[in-house]
């Protein structure tokens, strides 16, 4: 069937533990709604037997103004499965940041120009660098220092800015601060963070000039979501460039930014899409 151009698109996603007939199942749900499916992706993943979907539908908005469609799927699949019903939309996001600009620079930019499937309702930093930056985008800054103060009290004034903006998902662009697990756990599923992919071989300062001088001739960026432990978050997004000889520790440090900033955008763009599915330590990601 067709739809209106301009009816709603809706985002239908559901994970569970495999059974016969889930394409079925699910599609005839979606029928009896009168919905059509736009696009649609399924994986089943065979060591760990569990079944994932994902679907764009559109529909007249009555079709869905009910609120049946999420319990009408959870009624004939699996015990255990997991199902979200979103409306396409751009969606609030928060950005920590702290000097460095490239990667807040990047979802700035794809912000202001429409690129970005969501809203940077707010930058905060724990420095002020960033400031004059931020503000030739009209996004709001708040600068929450952490000089001076406990981190539990840093965390609570971060905390109590993210949540005055109400975001669905808060960005870590090379914010340099090591969270608490209270703190991670309080936005647990909705925080992001990058990191070069040299860890752990190269972890604390100067990671390209380690790398340098070990001679790497891959460098690269990682973005995951957080948890507790840290940097070892399930994985969003990954790419890596080459490198040789001729780069300076400068050179490549600057190839690392823009592999960076590009990782963390696409990572962003994942995740307000709908498309990254979190399973144990593992994701899968349609893209």
């Amino acid at each position: 069937m067709s739809a209106s151009s301009s009816a709603p698109r809706e985002i239908v996603r559901v994970d569970c533990p495999d059974d016969v007939g889930l394409i079925h199942r699910i599609t005839g749900v979606l029928q009896g709604h009168r919905l059509n499916i736009e696009s649609n992706h399924e994986f089943v993943d065979g060591e760990a037997r569990h079944f994932f979907f994902r679907a764009e539908v559109t529909a007249a908005a009555a079709a869905i103004a009910g609120g049946t469609l999420h319990a009408d799927l959870a009624a004939v699949l699996p015990p255990g499965a997991r199902v979200r019903v979103t409306r396409e939309d751009r969606r609030p996001i928060v950005v920590c940041a702290t000097r460095e600009p490239h990667c807040l620079g990047e979802l700035l930019l794809l912000d202001a120009v429409g690129e970005l499937p969501g809203r940077i309702v707010a930058v905060a930093a724990n420095h002020d660098d960033l400031r004059g930056l931020v503000a030739r985008f009209g996004v709001p800054f708040h600068h929450v220092p952490h000089e001076g103060v406990s981190r539990a009290a840093h965390e609570a004034a971060l905390g109590q800015v993210i949540d005055a903006h109400a975001p669905a998902y808060v960005v870590l662009a090379r914010y340099m601060r090591i969270l608490s697990e209270g703190f991670v756990a309080r936005y647990a599923g909705r925080l992001l963070n990058i990191h070069h992919s040299f860890l752990p071989a190269f972890a604390g300062a100067s990671p390209y000039r380690q790398a340098f001088a070990r001679g790497v001739k891959l460098i690269g960026a990682t973005a995951h979501f957080v948890t507790a432990e840290l940097d070892a978050g399930p994985i969003i997004a990954q790419d890596v460039i080459p490198v040789d000889h001729t780069f300076t520790p400068e050179r490549m440090a600057q190839a690392g930014r823009d592999v960076e900033k590009l990782v963390l955008a696409r990572a962003v763009r994942l995740v307000l899409e709908e498309r990254v599915f979190v399973h144990g330590r593992r994701t899968v990601v349609f893209g």
